[in-house]
């Protein structure tokens, strides 16, 4: 593991290595990208239950008189009619409309918001935050005094059930619960998954991260529990065709590019940075395709019309709940419902379809 000596750790590094983790360098991070296979987690996660670690995810919250206006300008969403115990998405913009990152809003109360960011993000987006801060608020980068644990499956209520729990769960998607008892820890108990099927997000001290997880583990034995990768948190996210920070999003590509628009709120009376780049047409458009002919689709490959290249994959794989190889790509807006696209792999042009995100919706 000595290549593990200068990367940062979760506060459950020591249970990934005891669960036989394989672990990896992400974005400066020692983290399990799977214990088992990643297909074996992924459908454990789309049939019974599967924990994730994302406590290297970033925590920063903002306080004080200003806490809402700061939030309103920097977010492309509108925040105006959140109410504690809601949670909102939103990605942030450079002036020139490219994205600093897509976060979560968690409304504490009045005046207090706490911000989750992309890990590989984190140090970026609280300088980005102090350069527009206000005398009125209180930053503090809270991301070391968290753990965070994310349950998801169609049985995650079970687990909790036999993990005991004190209070009423959230249920309601983008909401949370701030303060509750999970299995003898206090945590606050978010809905918010990035996988497409049902389950909770379970923040907590970073002290009580570990017997959090092993309390779920424990309880979880009898509906079928594995704890999962950033494998599985990859395809799964990318099966429910969700944009991941670097991929799909980026400085260099905007938030309706990515085909966001149900988070900008373009007409909102404050006016956010970037506001102006995004009202302009847009040139490009995020799509899906699959493989028709026999290979593998990853990210980077280059996409064409006939001999025209209109764009590039940002993500893509074999799918384990669908058959075929799947990919999300950009595209010149003007070829986005082209009756047949090619993608160069390996200096050969396989034929794709377009297929609508997302790839997979779980049953209600």
């Amino acid at each position: 593991m000595d290549t593990m000596d200068n990367l940062k750790k979760t506060p459950l590094f020591e249970t990934h290595l005891a669960l036989h983790g394989k672990m990896v360098d992400f974005g400066g991070w020692a983290l399990p990208v799977q214990y088992t296979s990643i297909i074996d987690e992924h459908k454990a996660v789309r049939h019974d239950v599967g924990l994730f670690d994302v406590s290297h995810m970033g925590e920063v919250m903002v306080t004080g008189e200003g806490a809402f206006a700061f939030i309103q300008k920097l977010v492309t969403n509108d925040i105006t009619s959140m109410k504690p115990g809601r949670v909102r998405y939103s990605p942030m913009c450079y002036e020139d409309g490219g994205t600093v990152d897509d976060i979560l809003i968690y409304m504490i109360s009045e005046g207090k918001y706490l911000l989750v960011v992309n890990a590989g993000n984190t140090d970026k987006d609280f300088e980005w935050f102090k350069s527009h801060a206000t005398d009125d608020i209180t930053l503090e980068n809270q991301s070391a005094d968290w753990a965070q644990l994310a349950l998801q499956g169609p049985k995650y209520l079970d687990v909790l059930s036999t993990a005991g729990y004190e209070g009423v769960l959230p249920t309601k998607n983008y909401t949370f619960v701030e303060s509750m008892n999970v299995a003898g820890v206090n945590c606050l108990v978010s809905v918010t998954g990035y996988t497409g099927e049902a389950g909770v997000e379970l923040y907590c001290k970073a002290a009580d991260g570990a017997k959090l997880h092993a309390a779920l583990m424990e309880a979880g034995k009898e509906f079928g529990i594995m704890p999962c990768g950033l494998g599985a948190r990859d395809s799964l996210r990318f099966e429910a065709g969700m944009p991941l920070y670097g991929h799909e999003m980026s400085d260099k590509i905007t938030p309706v590019e990515a085909d966001l628009g149900f988070a900008i709120k373009l007409n909102k009376t404050d006016a956010f940075i970037g506001q102006e780049p995004l009202k302009a047409e847009r040139k490009r458009v995020r799509i899906g395709l699959k493989l028709k002919d026999k290979g593998i689709l990853r990210e980077h490959y280059d996409v064409y019309v006939g001999d025209k290249l209109v764009g590039h994959t940002t993500s893509g794989m074999p799918v384990p709940t669908l058959e075929g190889s799947y990919a999300m790509a950009l595209v010149d807006v003007e070829y986005a419902d082209a009756p047949e696209y090619t993608v160069e792999i390996r200096n050969r042009r396989l034929a794709a379809e377009k297929k609508a995100i997302p790839f997979y919706k779980r049953s209600k």
